[in-house]
């Protein structure tokens, strides 16, 4: 993950308000159905992801592993 200034010619573009988040072809099976969250604790401040398709991850939770069927492209709610 990286902040972009403007999509690429491929990305699915995701309007969330005041934020866009730009998803390349590859990634976005792989997010369907994710949240995203900003979480400001005494362990820390950063954002919490929360993947209904990881079948596998890391103990800090900062990476994971999808099915071969991540899902479709959907829109945010």
């Amino acid at each position: 993950m990286r902040l972009e200034a403007k999509e690429n010619e491929a990305d699915t573009v995701i309007d969330c308000g005041e934020v866009k988040v730009f998803v390349d072809p590859l990634s976005m099976p792989k997010l369907d159905g994710m949240s995203i969250d900003f979480v400001d604790s005494l362990e820390g401040s950063g954002f919490k992801f929360t993947n209904p398709n990881a079948v596998k991850s890391c103990a800090c939770g900062s990476s994971f592993t999808t099915g071969d069927n991540g899902g479709a492209p959907k829109s945010c709610s």
